[in-house]
């Protein structure tokens, strides 16, 4: 490795501190363990079959919620996920919505309303079934940050 390689790769790191903003001794982004990062918030994909009630305790538990889904890309990033984490072809997950207080009123599991800006092509994979069926889920919550 020659000096121009040094100096390529000085440049390079110091253009991607510039661009995201990270530098030593800055706070980052960082989920627990068994919890994925994107877009700012953290998410947990469960393998283990519970009704909605139950995995909305299990989300709890570990201090997020069932996902509230706010928008196209955060349901692109899911709908990849989920193909990477299904055994089966009917594989399915819980999602933090739900017309438990009024059937066809949909909520999110925070009482805001279903945005519908989503169109019907981000809702094909979304469907209504009983809460006590038991199915995977996927929990959300905010990131922790940590130091540089």
């Amino acid at each position: 490795m020659g000096p121009q390689d040094v100096v390529h790769l000085q440049s390079t790191v110091r253009v991607v501190d510039q661009d995201e903003g990270v530098q030593v001794g800055d706070t980052c982004p960082k989920c627990e363990e068994d919890w994925e990062l994107h877009g700012g918030k953290c998410y947990y994909f469960s393998t283990r079959d519970s009704s909605w009630y139950q995995s909305r305790d299990d989300c709890r538990r570990g201090g997020g919620d069932l996902v509230k889904i706010d928008s196209r890309e955060e349901q692109s990033f899911l709908e990849l996920r989920v193909r990477q984490k299904m055994n089966k072809d009917d594989d399915s997950f819980w999602i933090g919505l739900t017309d438990s207080k009024e059937e066809g009123k949909w909520l999110w599991v925070d009482d805001s309303p279903l945005n519908t800006r989503f169109d019907s092509d981000d809702l094909k994979c979304w469907h209504d079934v009983p809460c006590i069926i038991s199915l995977k889920s996927i929990c959300e919550k905010l990131v922790s940050t940590g130091r540089v």
